[in-house]
Formats: structure tokens, C-alpha cells, sequence
């Protein structure tokens, strides 16, 4: 098989750098979403200034993020240190970089640190942080899988 047969095959298949880059940013999206809006609300039920509220949402997105990424390791029977390493080997730069942009976002967004989970405006927010840490993050999964750093999901 000749290279260029092979990358259109691979253009093509789910294995395409591409396809693996939108696919493993939408899965740390999920887990890093998740986790955001959990931090949030417990922020805002537990009456936290709004430094406090970022920090737990912050951490809250980080955990999200790292547990649905260990998740299909621990399904597939490999103990939690080693599904852990893995995570942070192949995840971590992309959910450090996805949780960057949506603090920025959160932070420089007019009113938006003022808003809580049960207001319109914080969804407007929290989706506009969410499409911001997509496109920080994709860059990463895809300079990552075109050199060979995969993960399971």
C-alpha cells in the first residue's frame, strides 16, 4: 500500500486525525462541562464568593473531565493508577488547555460572574465558554493523534 493510499484511507476511516480530534474534544467537553456546571451550582447553593465558585467549578470541570476519560479504561479492566497515568498522558494537556479558555471566557464575559445557574444568562455563558474551550482544546487533540497519542473513549 502506497502512503497516499493509505492516508486516504485513513482520511476516511474513524482512525482520520481529524475525526479523532472532534471526537476526543467533544468527549473532554462532556466530561469538563459536566463537571463546570456541578462546580457552579454547588458555588452558587453554597453561597461562595465568585473566586471560590470558579475554583470549585474549575476543579469540579478538571475531576469531570479526568473521571469520563478513566471511565472506558477502568471498563476495559486496567487499574485505576494505570488508567489515571493514561489520562493524564494522553488528556491532561487537552482538558488543562479546554478549562483555560472557558475560565477566560467566564471571567471577561460582562455580568457573567454575577450570574447564577438559575438565569438565563449564565446558559448563554456557559455555552459561550463551552464553544471557546472546543476550539482551544481541538488544536491540541489534533497535533496530538497526528503524533500517535491516543486514547481510549
Amino acid at each position: 500500500m502506497t502512503n497516499t493510499s493509505h492516508e486516504h484511507q485513513s482520511q476516511n476511516s474513524h482512525d482520520s486525525p481529524l475525526r479523532f480530534a472532534t471526537s476526543a474534544t467533544v468527549h473532554c467537553l462532556i466530561g469538563c462541562g459536566i463537571g463546570e456546571v456541578l462546580g457552579d451550582t454547588a458555588g452558587t447553593l453554597l453561597n461562595l464568593s465568585n473566586a471560590g465558585t470558579i475554583a470549585l467549578a474549575l476543579l469540579a470541570g478538571l475531576v469531570g473531565g479526568f473521571v469520563l476519560g478513566v471511565r472506558p479504561y477502568r471498563k476495559r479492566g486496567i487499574a485505576w493508577p494505570d488508567a489515571l497515568r493514561q489520562v493524564a498522558i494522553t488528556e491532561g494537556l487537552s482538558i488543562g488547555i479546554m478549562e483555560a479558555a472557558e475560565a477566560t471566557i467566564e471571567i471577561f464575559t460582562p455580568g457573567l460572574m454575577a450570574a447564577t445557574v438559575f438565569q438565563p444568562f449564565y446558559w448563554f455563558g456557559m455555552i459561550l465558554a463551552l464553544v471557546a474551550g472546543f476550539i482551544a482544546a481541538w488544536p491540541v487533540n489534533y497535533v496530538l493523534s497526528r503524533r500517535g497519542v491516543r486514547h481510549v473513549h
